[in-house]
């Protein structure tokens, strides 16, 4: 191999790291990371707006003439004499601005610029809060009493509602869910609370939310987070499900025996049958034959064993109820076990044994 094709050799591997390097970055480039454009209205709805400027007379219009000096004056950096007149609102919120107290228009997230002596900036949040109610003791329909806690998601859609109709919104709304939380959980049962904790929970928000809209407020969910029992309730409740489950377990059990029963009244019946009886005698036969004494067996006929079979029923009548494995051998060994000897010939161990001493004689 000559020197130049070495050479080329050398650069084509060096080159395959670049290669698939440049792949990789040709890759991602095809399937680029799209973003979604930030809008300002996906962030915040806007809340500006401006009344009327109201008419404060000649001592009105002084003041405010003053005041437009001092915040001129106070935008000259370094000069700390006079206030900055601009001022910023954050993401989130809304500026209200009041002219001698009086609310005349509302600003959107940024840099505003208000009189010094004769307006003032007010901010309100209008993003969804969370408010935890604290829990409380409330007596449900059954006279049951629990420890609710419950938490609360709101967002203000009227600032200036919020701001200047009621003093402390935030608290009205505690006090609101509180009661509102009373009354509907004084409705229900206890179990009915317990099952239905989230329809509870959409009742309250009904309730709630129609009062809240005249305050500027939008109800989004109320949750309720802990029902607390009192330890004798809970004990009680307890022992409730306890007795439920052993009451449930007895019942079980008395259906049980009733299907045992039943099976133990079909086995009787079948080994009742002639066909059992002469499958007994078979059984009783064959365990006399395995003995190693000699013995001689008088076999009586098929007349004979039907007039025994008859008279045994007439005097003893049906004979006791055998267990389940007694009706499943006779079961068995009457579907298949002595197919040989024919249902004239098959006769039962237990009854032969009893019925039939008088006609067998067994000499040694």
């Amino acid at each position: 191999m000559s020197a130049s094709e070495e050479y080329g050799l050398q650069n084509q591997s060096s080159a395959d790291p670049i290669l698939k390097t440049n792949n990789n970055i040709a890759f991602h480039a095809d399937n680029p990371i799209t973003v979604e454009p930030i809008r300002k209205e996906d962030l915040q709805v806007s809340y500006a707006h401006e009344m009327e400027v109201p008419d404060n007379g000649w001592y009105g219009g002084f003041v405010n003439g003053c005041g437009t000096i001092c915040g001129g004056l106070g935008t000259i950096p370094c000069c700390f004499c006079f206030p900055n007149p601009f001022k910023s609102v954050s993401q989130g919120n809304v500026g209200l601005v009041t002219r001698f107290g009086q609310f005349y228009k509302s600003v959107d997230p940024g840099l505003v610029k208000v009189n010094p002596l004769s307006e003032k900036l007010f901010q309100v949040d209008v993003r969804i809060q969370v408010l935890d109610i604290p829990s409380q003791v409330s007596m449900t329909k059954d006279n049951v009493n629990i420890n609710l806690s419950s938490v609360l998601y709101y967002h203000i859609t009227s600032p200036h509602k919020s701001k200047f109709a009621v003093k402390n919104v935030i608290q009205a709304l505690e006090e609101r869910t509180q009661t509102t939380l009373r009354l509907v959980i004084g409705a229900r049962t206890l179990q009915d609370i317990i099952e239905r904790r989230e329809e509870v929970a959409v009742s309250i928000q009904e309730i709630i939310d129609e009062t809240a809209t005249s305050w500027g407020v939008k109800v989004e969910s109320i949750l309720i987070k802990d029902i607390i029992l009192s330890h004798e309730l809970q004990d009680s409740l307890a022992q409730a499900a306890k007795s439920k489950r052993a009451g449930e377990s007895k019942i079980i059990t008395a259906r049980a025996e009733v299907e045992s029963a039943k099976l133990m009244r079909r086995a009787a019946d079948i080994l009742a049958s002639k066909a059992a009886m002469q499958i007994r005698y078979l059984e009783a036969m064959q365990q006399m034959a395995r003995q190693a004494n000699s013995k001689v067996i008088f076999m009586p006929s098929a007349n004979a064993l039907e007039s025994i079979a008859a008279q045994n029923g007439e005097s003893s009548g049906p004979g006791p109820a055998l267990t389940g494995e007694e009706a499943a051998y006779a079961h068995g060994a009457s579907g298949g076990g002595y197919e040989g000897f024919g249902t004239e010939h098959q006769i039962a161990h237990q009854l032969a044994l009893n019925e039939v001493q008088g006609d067998v004689s067994t000499t040694r």
